[in-house]
């Protein structure tokens, strides 16, 4: 069952508190009136408004232009008999959520005409009344006219990204897919010709070991040779496979902070090609996971990634001005970038502030010379 605070409108610019808020205040205009009756009148169709909110914000179909019919009919109700006008916006955002072009039209136009109607009404019946609070009237008429405006068109928006995800996904599905396709044609012609003259080799030596000796044994060396190829063949694929190129990384998170609409300062002041392969390794997976980290969790405007060397170590700064808890967490991500760090000696420090979060990853050097050795 959803939760009954689902229905208050989300991303406004106000708390939850605010909008409890209005849904007391129809009370006040109603416990105004001195005649026992409106007051009970009062209070019956404002439970009504939002027991009909709330049974078919979400719904689908002829129930939501129903309950919009009653909530129209208990908007005008309430805004000449109580000066309360207010349900309007709560009826503002649900004409926001319908999908349907037409439905959406129909009902925007006939909100704003039953809204500014029952308010012209309502200026005659008690115009006192109006005008006491006529700018929260004016704000009200500008919410009606642009609040459903905004959902709709946010509703569209997220709808797009919703299929724009889905066609990411199916499109990372058929890279994996491709992927393996070419693992296995490199896997069929590093190995299949090698294995396949091996075979034919082992089975001539095995004819000519009675026969001619000599020949035999010079087979068997050119299958030793083959062989020795293509372990080597297969050891340079399989490092190839799991080498990571920090030059393509930079490149790759530069595109998701542009499609994140995250402005970013990339600084490279370090000589990429005399990076070590598994150093080379570790900093680009630990700058991919520290980036995404920043678009999923942060909330960031602006991210910073600064890559610089000294004589004996390798810097990788990431830093965001998003909304970081002050307590820094050390989640999955966070955990993996530091058992990879580990096994090349690095260093792993991480900062968070009201500021910001800032990674700062250590790469010695020392490395170099051992591969070079």
């Amino acid at each position: 069952m959803r939760d009954w605070y689902h229905i208050f409108p989300k991303n406004t610019g106000l708390s939850l508190y605010i909008w409890i808020i209005f849904c007391v205040l129809p009370f006040y205009f109603i416990f105004r009136s001195t005649a026992l009756w409106e007051i009970a009148v009062g209070i019956i169709i404002t439970i009504l408004f939002f027991a009909v909110y709330w049974s078919t914000f979400n719904s689908r179909g002829a129930l939501i232009y129903i309950g919009l019919s009653l909530e129209f009919l208990i908007n005008v109700a309430m805004t000449v008999l109580f000066g309360y006008v207010y349900f309007a916006l709560f009826i503002a955002f649900y004409v926001g959520n319908i999908r349907s072009r037409a439905g959406f039209i129909s009902m925007y136009v006939i909100h704003m005409i039953t809204t500014v109607g029952a308010i012209v009404f309502a200026f005659f019946i008690n115009y006192v009344l109006i005008l006491s609070h006529l700018p929260f009237l004016i704000m009200t008429i500008l919410g009606v006219i642009l609040i459903p405006l905004n959902k709709h068109n946010r509703a569209k928006q997220e709808a797009l990204e919703d299929r724009l995800e889905d066609a990411n996904q199916r499109i990372a599905e058929l890279a994996i897919v491709e992927e393996r396709h070419r693992i296995a044609r490199d896997l069929h012609d590093t190995l299949g010709q090698k294995l396949s003259m091996i075979g034919l080799k082992g089975e001539l030596s095995r004819k000519l070991m009675d026969s001619n000796p000599d020949s035999a044994k010079k087979e068997l060396q050119d299958i030793q040779d083959t062989a020795r190829h293509a372990l080597k063949e297969v050891r340079e694929m399989i490092s190839d496979m799991k080498s990571v190129s920090l030059e393509d990384e930079l490149s790759h998170v530069k595109m998701i902070l542009e499609a994140a609409e995250v402005k970013h300062d990339i600084t490279v002041e370090a000589n990429l090609e005399d990076l070590p392969m598994l150093s080379e390794s570790v900093l680009s997976m630990s700058l991919k996971e520290a980036v995404t980290n920043v678009v999923k969790h942060s909330k960031a405007k602006h991210c910073t990634v600064r890559l610089t060397e000294t004589n004996k170590d390798i810097f990788l700064k990431i830093s965001d001005d998003g909304n970081n808890r002050k307590e820094v967490e050390y989640g999955n991500g966070l955990q993996g970038m530091r058992e990879r760090l580990s096994f090349v000696n690095g260093e792993f420090h991480v900062f968070s502030s009201a500021n910001g979060f800032e990674v700062n990853i250590t790469v010695p050097k020392v490395l170099r010379q051992i591969e070079e050795g």
